[in-house]
């Protein structure tokens, strides 16, 4: 078995069973007890067929291992973060995402939604699975118990984001047949909101279309339904909804840096000068909104753990990601879709302009989005484009998360490696299209020489 390929950087996850089964998700088990030395867990699972069952061996391993394990059933990654959260307990979210039916996964915390990743826990794990370190049984087994929290956690977020006055809204709610179809009725139920439900039915065979938003082909059947139902308002949930991204009533989609600048001005309101913290590919917008509301940008590298150890360190009030990641002190520093979708919901039903005229003043410049090439060696070619503009007057560059080189007039652009393939991915920022397509040009001229 190849662990490397199964524990990554962010999770473990893998194709069911050659590559993750209940075995492997039993010993994970005892092991996540004796890496936290928790006596006490809280697993939560996705709508996936192999769930259930991954999540009864994970449960398994974690009892024999001595700790009392509260299985909160069915739930979104941020309901798992919320229960670890409220019950200040380490947590078990038995989830895939947005990966194929034929995949699952196992995406780990610390009590208090704290993150696991490589960095923090998952090299360890998989040092253990390799050499088959797996702990004997303790002489006393863990007690199994059943606490369905969806109803707190509706409470929580109904409590954080006041959505009683608004002018009564259409909402269509893509949930890509994912977790969203379980917990968005729950959070929206009672409000000012008429709910147009679209694959709501849970299934992770993803019978209509990935449950993976970031790509624009999994909104058409969202922005058509937004257009023909003269909705107000359209969201796209990933698999395990703790992503979402909003399409607004023409049917075009926003871009999630003008959901950062938005929710931040929001956050802002209420905690005055607070920090808030984005990663190196969200728009150079987002930063300079912050700072005309008083608040100060922290920039981060991409990646959940980045970002939450950022928030932790800054006690920051806000952290987005271009990608449709959202964080909030509020929610333990964790990152939540369905909270994000309230905060947007509650901008828009205050005030009576449309979606795109509201997040119009958020979105201030052209992107390219990211654009992959196939590089032989890649810190030699980061090296080699990065003496190239050092060269030239008014620029200047960084290594924080890749390559990020800013060009002046609102022109930058960021080459990022993959975690996991020798690839370079780009991303081009500018005032104007043309602008974004010519440095994209002129980029990718020199990356693919």
């Amino acid at each position: 078995m190849d662990y490397s390929r199964l524990v990554k950087a962010y999770d473990i996850r893998g194709e069911v069973p050659d590559q993750l089964n209940t075995d492997i998700t039993r010993k994970a088990g005892a092991l996540f007890i004796r890496l936290t030395d928790a006596p006490k867990i809280v697993v939560a699972r996705d709508m996936r067929s192999t769930s259930p069952d991954l999540a009864d061996a994970f449960a398994d391993g974690a009892t024999a291992a001595g700790a009392d394990v509260v299985m909160a059933g069915l739930g979104s990654t941020d309901y798992l973060y919320y229960a670890s959260g409220k019950l200040n307990v380490p947590g078990a979210m038995i989830t895939a995402s947005h990966n194929p039916a034929k995949d699952n996964g196992i995406k780990l915390c610390r009590a208090g939604a704290a993150p696991i990743g490589e960095d923090s826990g998952l090299a360890q794990i998989r040092h253990w699975l390799e050499t088959d370190d797996i702990p004997e049984p303790a002489n006393t087994r863990g007690t199994l118990t059943h606490n369905n929290l969806l109803g707190d956690y509706s409470a929580h977020l109904n409590k954080l984001v006041d959505l009683t006055g608004i002018r009564r809204l259409k909402v269509v709610a893509d949930a890509g047949n994912g977790m969203a179809g379980h917990t968005v009725p729950a959070v929206l139920a009672g409000l000012p909101i008429d709910l147009v439900a679209m694959y709501f039915e849970l299934d992770g065979t993803f019978p209509n279309h990935e449950a993976n938003p970031l790509e624009p082909k999994n909104l058409v059947d969202l922005q058509a339904r937004v257009r023909e139902t003269g909705a107000d308002i359209g969201l796209a949930f990933d698999g395990d909804a703790d992503r979402c991204f909003f399409v607004d009533e023409r049917g075009q989609a926003v871009p999630p840096s003008a959901i950062v600048g938005l929710v931040a001005t929001r956050e802002l309101a209420k905690h005055p000068g607070g920090t808030i913290i984005h990663n190196e590919i969200t728009s150079a917008a987002a930063a300079e909104i912050i700072r005309e509301h008083g608040g100060t940008p922290v920039r981060s590298r991409v990646g959940h753990s980045f970002m939450k150890a950022l928030m932790a360190k800054h006690s920051a009030i806000f952290g987005g990601e271009h990608s449709g990641h959202y964080y909030f002190r509020d929610f333990w520093n964790a990152d939540t879709g369905m909270l994000a979708a309230l905060h947007v919901l509650a901008a828009l039903g205050e005030q009576d302009l449309p979606l795109s005229e509201l997040v119009a003043s958020y979105t201030r410049y052209a992107a390219s989005g990211e654009i992959n090439s196939e590089v032989a060696d890649v810190p030699a070619k980061l090296t080699e484009i990065e003496d190239v503009y050092q060269q030239l007057d008014g620029v200047t560059t960084d290594r924080l998360d890749g390559l990020t080189v800013t060009l002046g007039a609102g022109r930058w652009f960021n080459l990022r490696p993959s975690n996991t393939e020798p690839l370079l991915r780009l991303n081009v920022e500018a005032p104007t299209d043309d602008a974004v397509e010519a440095l994209r040009d002129e980029v990718l001229a020199l990356v693919r020489a």
